[in-house]
């Protein structure tokens, strides 16, 4: 696992051992940045599983100011920190370990609002909708927020959650991403 591309790009990063969390593939994390980026003009990032932190770590290395991990692992949490160090920039991530749900309700009294949001949750625990549903009540979404999920290519996610709108599903082998997009209420 590495960095792809951006300021850190080409650095390695360290994986969790064990079945606790699946690393994104540098192949489905290059994808996921081609549709949706590459780069980025700032803004912050939400890691609502960080997992290792790489999604994350690759947010920032391609543009974005700030990242937010949230990972309730412990094991998890230590790599997280141990790639984040690999960047020198620690000042751009906030780790918080904590469980998903109750750390959207801490992001919204921390007064954060996200123009990317990453979930990538267990596959057999999949909240996306409720989570989503949640962050939009809170006004958690910025007006041009992007939000990414992978789930196993079986989940079927629905066209609109909200204001997000499905912009893009592609597979990947028992990958599934889904990008949903902030619908512009000007039209």
């Amino acid at each position: 696992m590495r960095v792809i591309s951006g300021e850190y790009g080409g650095r390695r990063l360290k994986a969790l051992d064990g079945e606790n969390t699946r690393p994104t593939t540098d192949k489905v994390k290059e994808s996921i940045y081609n549709m949706i980026g590459p780069y980025f003009d700032g803004g912050k990032v939400l890691d609502l599983y960080a997992g290792s932190g790489g999604l994350a770590i690759e947010a920032v290395s391609r543009g974005m100011d700030l990242a937010i991990c949230i990972e309730k692992n412990f094991a998890a949490i230590k790599v997280i920190k141990e790639n984040i160090l690999m960047t020198k920039e620690t000042e751009k991530f906030i780790v918080k370990k904590m469980d998903a749900n109750k750390a959207i309700d801490q992001l919204k009294l921390d007064g954060y609002t996200f123009d990317l949001v990453l979930l990538d949750p267990p596959y057999a625990k999949q909240e996306i909708e409720k989570q989503l549903s949640k962050m939009l009540t809170l006004d958690l979404l910025t007006k041009q927020a992007t939000v990414v999920c992978e789930t196993d290519k079986q989940v079927v996610l629905p066209e609109k959650i909200g204001q997000l709108k499905k912009y893009r599903e592609t597979v990947y082998g028992i990958t599934q991403i889904t990008i949903y997009e902030m619908e512009d209420n000007d039209d």
